[in-house]
């Protein structure tokens, strides 16, 4: 039994930091990088690269909405056209930096609002499975397990991956609690990676009114930018440990 363990990193911007990523690639087996839309600049995404690379940590280009003022996660109306060219050139940018730092970009993973837009909207899905396919068609995304980006994916020949949150609250449909609902981001260590020992052993999650959900997942997620994030990924990962779940990176 394997598990992914994967969060999102490089998420500073000019002189603002925001989480560590340097303690979290000491733990992670896949990095979602930032692009530079909701966060990140170009010598953080250079560093976290680099740091990722020196690890052997997987590389993810983290894309999102064009939306630095709302950290990506607000809800935005964009052309398709336009959010294809958009996450071509994200993908692009870290791929290049990746690169260039002895790394490349092994899959890509929606960002915020953007994420949870792709998985109801096959509009919204169609325009990021093809920019992914105009860049490279090996390159799997990273979603939720019933999104609708599987089967918009599937038609332009690239593979997915389905992943679980072990910090968020799930709704009864299998979809995440929004973030401005009480209870919808999880603080405490034990309970966070009892979630995330679940998911990869009964591959089930409690939703936020009792009831148990299917996650299927092969990857599990770890915000690096919630509060406490390297004690909650430390705590996931000696979990999975103890549960005899290997780590292992999907891509």
């Amino acid at each position: 039994m394997a598990i992914d363990l994967n969060a999102d990193l490089g998420e500073g911007y000019g002189i603002w930091r925001l989480g560590d990523d340097e303690a979290l690639l000491d733990l992670v087996t896949s990095a979602n990088v930032a692009c530079g839309f909701h966060a990140g600049d170009p010598l953080t995404i250079r560093r976290t690269c680099e740091a990722a690379v020196a690890r052997g940590v997987r590389i993810g280009a983290q894309v999102s909405y064009r939306d630095l003022a709302g950290f990506g996660r607000r809800e935005m109306e964009v052309d398709p056209e336009e959010l294809r060219a958009e996450v071509l050139y994200q993908l692009a940018a870290v791929d290049g930096v990746a690169r260039a730092v002895g790394g490349r970009v092994s899959y890509v993973k929606p960002h915020g609002a953007l994420y949870n837009r792709v998985c109801r909207d096959p509009e919204q899905a169609e325009a990021v499975a093809a920019a992914v396919a105009d860049y490279d068609r090996s390159l799997p995304v990273l979603t939720l397990p019933g999104s609708a980006v599987h089967g918009v994916a599937a038609r332009h020949g690239l593979a997915t991956v389905a992943e679980a949150f072990a910090d968020r609250a799930y709704t009864p449909a299998g979809t995440l609690v929004p973030r401005r609902s009480p209870g919808a981001v999880i603080h405490d260590p034990d309970a966070v990676a009892a979630r995330a020992v679940r998911m990869a052993t009964a591959r089930t999650v409690v939703a936020a009114d009792g009831s148990e959900v299917p996650v299927d997942a092969r990857s599990i997620c770890v915000h690096g930018d919630t509060p406490g994030a390297v004690r909650l990924a430390r705590a996931v990962r000696d979990g999975l440990a103890r549960a005899g779940v290997a780590l292992e990176a999907f891509a």
